[in-house]
């Protein structure tokens, strides 16, 4: 199995982001007390219990990736059940944001939004070829999705 299928679109995604990922390293070392939280010991809480989920969720996705894929099967359970792409919005939308509020900075949430919307534009090649690969299958798991939207 090549590495370009099992990463997907995820090479496109991260190259992508670097650059912004970069600002908000720089910028947080810089001039931190611009995008100071503020939040204290909830902050902390919140972002273990994000990262937490998000951790666990990228993770799960990921060993499925690599098992499921070289036997090119259609992954539809766990993570996949609830949303398409979970490895890539598990880091987006709860690592990022949990190490945002880890870090007291707000600066690293606007970097998941921003890896959330190469997502969104990277994604779409990948479920081309999932439709072209699993035909029926790929049709009728996107409309069971729990969280299409995202």
């Amino acid at each position: 199995m090549k590495l370009k299928v099992l990463m997907g679109a995820g090479d496109r995604i991260l190259l992508s982001t670097l650059p912004f990922a970069a600002i908000v390293v720089v910028s947080n070392i810089l001039t931190p007390m611009w995008f100071d939280l503020g939040l204290g010991v909830t902050g902390l809480i919140v972002g273990i219990i994000l990262l937490a989920v998000g951790v666990a969720t990228w993770f799960a996705s990921v060993a499925m990736v690599l098992i499921w894929v070289p036997r090119k099967k259609l992954i539809t359970s766990g993570p996949f059940a609830v949303v398409r792409h979970p490895a890539y919005v598990a880091v987006a939308l709860l690592v990022l944001p949990g190490l945002g509020f880890l870090l007291d900075t707000w600066l690293v949430m606007a970097l998941g939004v921003v890896l959330y919307v190469f997502v969104r534009i990277f994604s779409p090649a990948e479920e081309k070829i999932l439709t072209a690969v699993f035909p029926v299958e790929y049709p009728a798991y996107r409309s069971r999705i729990l969280l299409p939207w995202l």
